[in-house]
């Protein structure tokens, strides 16, 4: 079936996995990533499927004691179990970072006719609570506040595991981008990947759209 809305834009995930600490995670939190394989790579194959050339990667490693995020381009989903295993996720994790560095590309291809005619969809696969918080919501309401309608750009928080103080952020995220911090447009949608189901990934794509 035709999505005009998700077809004619591009795709950026990013993967911000930290490393799961004996003394600061509680239990299970090591598992919640493998069991979340399945489901991140077929969110991968759906974005995929809407955006044929690629999609944009950015993954946190402990590669990078700045807290920047590697960043791949053009990725398939067939390359992105090879991404996982080469990326040792951090103990700590800089969210700002990844998502200021894909804001800012979105804004300066657009500012150079090098966007798709639909713009763009950012995933952010995150398993914990950021520690910048008000400095990522108010890089969203910024970014907000500098497209030109709703569904030109879209922000997707799916939450791996159920961190509580994590799903209380994104919700505030979700729920008071406008009401709250002042946004010209809702463009935030978050749901924890579980409740993603394989055969309602269009409609969590969708939904990033309509905020």
């Amino acid at each position: 079936m035709s999505e005009p809305l998700l077809e004619n834009r591009d795709y950026t995930v990013i993967v911000a996995k930290t490393a799961a600490s004996t003394t600061m995670t509680p239990p299970g939190f090591a598992d919640r990533w493998v069991a979340a394989h399945d489901a991140v790579i077929a969110l991968a194959q759906k974005c995929e499927e809407f955006d044929p050339d690629g999609i944009t990667i950015y993954m946190s490693s402990n590669d990078r004691p700045d807290g920047s995020f590697k960043h791949y381009e053009r990725v398939t989903s067939g390359q992105l179990e090879s991404i996982f295993v080469d990326n040792f996720p951090p103990d700590t994790l800089n969210l700002l970072n990844g998502l200021q560095v894909a804001l800012d590309s979105y804004f300066a291809r657009k500012a150079a006719n090098q966007t798709k005619p639909n713009g763009e969809i950012i995933i952010v696969l995150v398993d914990g609570e950021p520690s910048d918080r008000m400095k990522i919501a108010k890089t969203i309401v910024q970014a907000a506040n500098h497209i030109d309608s709703d569904q030109e750009l879209g922000i997707g928080f799916a939450q791996v595991g159920e961190d509580l103080i994590a799903r209380g952020f994104l919700t505030a995220l979700d729920q008071d981008l406008r009401s709250q911090a002042g946004a010209k447009f809702d463009i935030v949608h978050t749901r924890l990947l579980e409740d993603i189901y394989p055969e309602a990934l269009t409609d969590f794509l969708r939904d990033i759209l309509q905020g």
